[in-house]
Parts: C-alpha cells; sequence; structure tokens
C-alpha cells in the first residue's frame, strides 16, 4: 500500500443541486453564500490551513461560476474597487485565487458520488489523496483535514472523518460505524451500516464528510457492480479495499461542528450561526433576532 504524503484534495462539485431548485437552476449549490463566503472557500480554506495546496474541483454543467471565483480578479473589478477606494476588497478577494493551485476536471460517468472520485485518476499519480465534499464542511482547530492527516501518517489504510450524532432519531440520516478503539479519537471501522435503525444503529459516530484513500481505490471502484441505475458508490470501493485486508479508520474529529449545507434548513442554521460570529455583522444581528416574533 502506497504511503506517501497527501498532497492533493479532490472535491466533488458537480451535483444539480436539486433541493435547491430553483436557486440552483443557474448557480452552483457550492457557491451558496455563508454571510461573505460561498460554501465551496470554506472547504478550500481547510484543504490549505491543513498545509494541501493542489485542489482538483470535479465540476459539471453550469459549474462555470466556481472556477470564476477561483480565478483572478479582472482588469474592470479592479478599476472599479479602486476608484471607490476599496483597496482591502481588492487585497482580499486576490488571496483567493493566490492561496491553492486549482484544478478542474468535468465529470464523466454514470450517477453516484464513486464517479468524481474515478475522474480525478488522471491527475492523482499513484499518490494517496484527501476528498472533500464541495456542500458542507466541519469548521474545526486543527483543521478536520490536518487530524486526518496526522493519522493516516500513523496508520495508513483509509482515514475518514466522524462525528458524534447527539440525536439519537438522527441517527438514520448517516452511515453510522461498527468501531474498535484504536487510540484516543482514532478508531478502526469493522463495518458502515448506512441510514440504520436507530434503536440497532452500532454506534453514535457517522462516518461522514472527509476521506484519505490510497490510490488504489481507482481499481476497487472499477470492479465493484455497479448499483442501480449504473450508479458508483464510494462506500463500495472503501468496502472492497477492506475485503483486500486493507485498514480503515475513524478519526473523530476534536473541536469540531460539522455544517450540513447541502439541505434548505441546515443550510439557513449555519449562515445564521456564521454571521453572529462576523465581527461586522454579529451585534446588529443579535438584535433584530430578539425583536423578532416567533410566536
Amino acid at each position: 500500500m502506497s504511503h506517501n504524503k497527501v498532497s492533493k484534495v479532490v472535491i466533488p462539485a458537480a451535483g444539480f443541486g436539486t433541493r435547491f431548485l430553483p436557486q440552483t437552476k443557474a448557480m452552483p449549490k457550492e457557491m451558496l453564500p455563508i454571510v461573505d463566503k460561498p460554501v465551496i472557500q470554506y472547504v478550500v480554506e481547510e484543504a490549505v490551513e491543513s498545509g494541501v495546496k493542489d485542489i482538483v474541483i470535479i465540476t459539471g454543467s453550469n459549474k462555470r461560476a466556481i472556477e470564476d471565483h477561483f480565478d483572478i480578479l479582472n482588469a474592470d473589478l479592479i478599476n472599479n474597487l479602486e476608484k471607490g477606494g476599496k483597496t482591502e476588497l481588492i487585497e482580499k478577494t486576490q488571496k483567493i485565487s493566490n492561496m491553492a493551485n486549482f484544478i478542474y476536471i468535468r465529470q464523466k460517468g454514470p450517477y453516484g458520488n464513486g464517479t468524481p472520485i474515478l475522474s480525478a485518476e488522471p491527475v492523482i499519480d499513484g499518490e494517496p489523496f484527501a476528498v472533500l465534499w464541495g456542500d458542507e464542511f466541519i469548521y474545526s482547530k486543527p483543521p478536520r483535514l490536518k487530524q486526518m492527516i496526522d493519522v493516516y501518517e500513523k496508520y495508513g489504510g483509509v482515514v475518514i472523518s466522524g462525528v458524534r450524532i447527539k440525536e439519537k432519531q438522527d441517527l438514520k440520516r448517516y452511515g453510522i460505524a461498527d468501531i474498535t478503539q484504536v487510540e484516543g479519537n482514532v478508531f478502526k471501522i469493522n463495518e458502515i451500516v448506512e441510514k440504520p435503525n436507530p434503536d440497532t444503529a452500532p454506534s453514535n459516530l457517522a462516518t461522514h464528510g472527509g476521506y484519505i484513500l490510497p490510490p488504489e481505490i481507482f481499481k476497487a471502484l472499477k470492479s465493484v457492480e455497479p448499483g442501480k441505475g449504473g450508479e458508483v458508490w464510494l462506500v463500495d470501493g472503501i468496502n472492497k479495499l477492506r475485503e483486500q485486508g486493507v485498514d480503515i479508520y475513524a478519526v473523530e474529529i476534536v473541536n469540531g461542528k460539522y455544517y450540513d449545507t447541502g439541505n434548505k434548513l441546515e443550510y439557513m442554521k449555519t449562515a445564521i450561526e456564521l454571521a453572529l460570529e462576523h465581527p461586522d455583522l454579529k451585534e446588529d444581528l443579535k438584535k433584530f433576532l430578539k425583536e423578532l416574533n416567533l410566536e
């Protein structure tokens, strides 16, 4: 098994965003704003803060806005900001394109979250790599991905981020791991039960959101039997590696908060929560919320 340094992060961002229609008819769901930054920028910043600067974004139709966002500022916008004396905005916005090396690949293949992984194979160069979804993020100190990389460098195998689900009834929304503790917040995964009955779930640790995968995942994904409609699912490839003797680990992320911006209610909660932490907004927003008649 490869056990080299993780130098690339793959961010799948080719989904249709049907839960946000009509908003996402022409706008990528990954570009939905959380205060003044799109969701996918939080994901990229996590990767960069974890020491990984090669960002591979898997896109689809109507996703051009993602590339434009991480591109350099155009001359007209710079001139407009300069005339308005907004040089601080120029500096802040230019940092976006300079913080990482961006590679864009158009997704090809059947439905399923294993397809964008396969699409990234030509640029992975036989090395281990990370996967972070483009429409959700975990905020933590140190960053989630850094915590995962530390575990990977010690144990190898496959590493998946884990978060504890506090409400028992919510267990049915996630893939829940049957686990054996290795040390501290590191667990060996014996099995992942997708969307279990809350009364029979093997634990309350959801394995979700972030992955470090060996390059052997590509062969595994190609060898699994496609599901209904020809879908290719990442978990099936991971299970194939487990059958081949590869150890699968879960890292319970410390000091972390999971933000699921893939559905309307959780997206609104995320926007409000992070706005309440924004130095320019928090006091006025608190005042506004307190004045609302919520009965």
